[in-house]
């Protein structure tokens, strides 16, 4: 079945002039990175670099992690899928409302026979309580659960965790035994250092999964990454991985991103300030602003916001079809100063 519906960004099926579905940087492609990306065209009669040497030694610069805890995809997406086939877990614990593509992933070795008896289970984060893991989630990190699904900051909330909540996941997890998927792909966005990649040395069961998708606005280049100080598990994840699964267009525009420090500063401080004017002129027409730590705010609202957008060409990702929400929610991307006036103009007009 399609499940192309399940993410935002559909400009391909709706009649869009202004996309906030997809919540990307909204100071776009950096002009070296577009150069990058022209540059590679003259490569393409030669197969990727398949030690990706140059990609993995400027992104490991960038990082201050060892070259050899990388493991690059084809987009985090990819990694997520090959995480669960290196591990093939007996059950999968998920916190929803969170990113599809966590239970995507799950899914694919529960329906492949040779894995039978799997199991996904689904933790519902709460409305009442600000759409977080509580106390509870704790004591299910354990028993037969192998394989545990975060994001910080979770999509669609945006939502942090506390990082003392973290250690304690991550404390209980190296305890029982439990791998940790940490989707970290929007942390860039989120003022303060709120990654956890400084303790993949203390957490040789957890996995950082980032991708320079967002952060760059290149998400047609397909770009992601993986970190884990684990040989053991890393070779597990690697081999299922293509052979050649990043282009030379993929690996020319990481290896230029990663040389980017100063753009990644200007990003944070810029998407701090349009996130904040966007939140106070969308509560001030009427819309509900519940959350958001990243590019991107989390709101609900009583009247039907997507369909009533979509009219005016103006495209916001509904939630309704996240596991764990109802109708009402939804995300909307941080985007430049004159894009996010033209949406509060339209929603002063409508509502």
């Amino acid at each position: 079945m399609y499940e192309g519906g399940r993410h935002g960004g559909d400009i391909y099926r709706n009649p869009v002039e202004l996309d906030f579905s997809v919540s990307l940087n909204p100071l776009g492609v950096p002009g070296e990175v577009r150069r990058a990306l022209h540059r590679a065209v003259f490569h393409c009669d030669r197969y990727p670099d398949q030690r990706m040497e140059r990609l993995r030694q400027k992104t490991g610069a960038m990082l201050g992690v060892p070259q050899g805890w990388l493991i690059f995809g084809n987009g985090a997406s990819e990694l997520f899928m090959a995480v669960v086939h290196g591990l093939c877990p007996k059950k999968i614990l998920v916190p929803v409302p969170s990113f599809y593509g966590y239970e995507h992933a799950a899914n694919a070795i529960l329906s492949e026979t040779p894995f039978g008896g799997k199991e996904i289970l689904f933790y519902e984060t709460k409305a009442e309580k600000g759409f977080v893991p509580g106390e509870d989630f704790l004591t299910l990190l354990g028993g037969d659960v192998e394989l545990v699904f975060l994001a910080n900051p979770n999509n669609p909330t945006g939502r942090l965790f506390e990082r003392d909540y973290l250690i304690r996941v991550l404390d209980r997890c190296r305890d029982r035994g439990i791998v940790v998927v940490l989707d970290e792909c929007f942390i860039e966005f989120c003022q303060g250092n709120q990654s956890l990649l400084g303790e993949l040395e203390h957490y040789d069961r957890l996995i950082v999964v980032r991708a320079f998708t967002k952060l760059f606005s290149i998400p047609g280049v397909r770009l992601g990454y993986a970190l884990c100080s684990n040989e053991a598990l890393r070779q597990k994840i690697q081999r299922h991985l293509p052979e050649w699964n990043l282009s030379v267009f993929a690996q020319e525009a990481g290896s230029v991103c990663a040389r980017q420090s100063e753009f990644v500063r200007r990003s944070a401080d810029y998407v701090k300030g349009e996130r904040e004017f966007l939140a106070d002129r969308l509560n001030a027409v009427g819309v509900k602003v519940l959350s958001g730590e990243a590019n991107f705010l989390f709101v609900h609202s009583s009247q039907p916001l997507g369909e009533m957008l979509l009219r005016r060409k103006i495209l916001i990702r509904d939630c309704s079809n996240f596991r764990g929400l109802e109708k009402g929610y939804y995300r909307i991307a941080v985007k430049s100063r004159a894009e996010n006036e033209i949406l509060v103009a339209e929603l002063r007009e409508l509502l």
